[in-house]
């Protein structure tokens, strides 16, 4: 905002000082609309029919943020924002190469959630999970593994043995299921603010059932193998996410110390 307020004085002193002014503060809005999100260097610069999509998700980005500040704050603690890159096919992350047949992921390194929109066409057409808070639960499950990065969560997992860490009881799917039932206090924080409309909670739980690991395999191959899980199945996931968004509290949301 600096460098616009120090143009005013000269601009307005010319014939069309008002015009370039306005134009420039125009732009600079347009450029800040996305809120703390940014693009992946090789994105189009030209309109998309994704655009709309994608302003969508950095406000959902930036409201959830708002949220963990403020959860934070709460334990005397600071929330550190993280970063949006919208990309398209694949793109280079702080955690090596993604691209878009991972879906939606989280580098902790860069602290940077990365998504392709066209998961989202994936997510309504292909596992009949549309509509705008599907869409919305997300991200704010990639923002739960950003919440787990500043605990610590993530860290004390990655470094378990990699025996502790498979299969359907073990760690990394207890990690993916917190990361929901946090999807879910940023739902109650939502809802709590009247914001919510009639229908959003169950696209939300839709949209949980339908990347569980048992439903996706069950899918892709005709049967499942809970020895594989990476994510928990579909049930466990709907479980988690109405945990969060009934109760509102991280303490809730301790997957690590309970049965599955």
């Amino acid at each position: 905002m600096g460098g616009v307020m120090s143009l005013a004085p000269l601009l307005l002193r010319f014939k069309w000082g008002w015009v370039v002014l306005l134009i420039l503060l125009g732009v600079y809005f347009f450029a800040g609309r996305m809120g703390e999100s940014e693009r992946a260097a090789d994105e189009p610069a030209t309109a998309r029919p994704d655009d709309e999509l994608a302003q969508f998700v950095g406000f959902v980005l930036d409201d959830a943020q708002t949220i963990w500040v403020q959860k934070f704050a709460e334990r005397d603690l600071n929330y550190r924002k993280a970063k949006l890159v919208l990309f398209t096919d694949a793109t280079s992350t702080g955690c090596g190469y993604g691209d878009a047949a991972t879906g939606p992921f989280y580098c902790p390194s860069d602290e940077r959630v990365y998504i392709d929109l066209g998961f989202y066409r994936e997510l309504s057409k292909r596992f009949g999970a549309p509509g705008d808070f599907a869409q919305a639960y997300v991200v704010a499950h990639e923002i739960g593994h950003h919440v787990q990065n500043q605990l610590g969560t993530s860290e004390k997992v990655h470094r378990a043995p990699r025996s502790r860490q498979i299969g359907a009881e073990g760690l990394s799917v207890r990690l993916e299921l917190q990361a929901d039932c946090y999807a879910g206090i940023w739902a109650n924080a939502t809802g709590r603010k009247k914001t919510l409309e009639a229908g959003d909670i169950e696209e939300g739980l839709a949209a949980a059932a339908a990347i569980g690991d048992d439903r996706l395999q069950r899918q892709s191959r005709g049967t499942v193998s809970p020895e594989s899980w990476t994510h928990g199945s579909s049930d466990q996931r709907v479980h988690w996410f109405k945990t969060g968004y009934e109760s509102g509290k991280m303490d809730s949301c301790d997957t690590f110390d309970t049965a599955l």
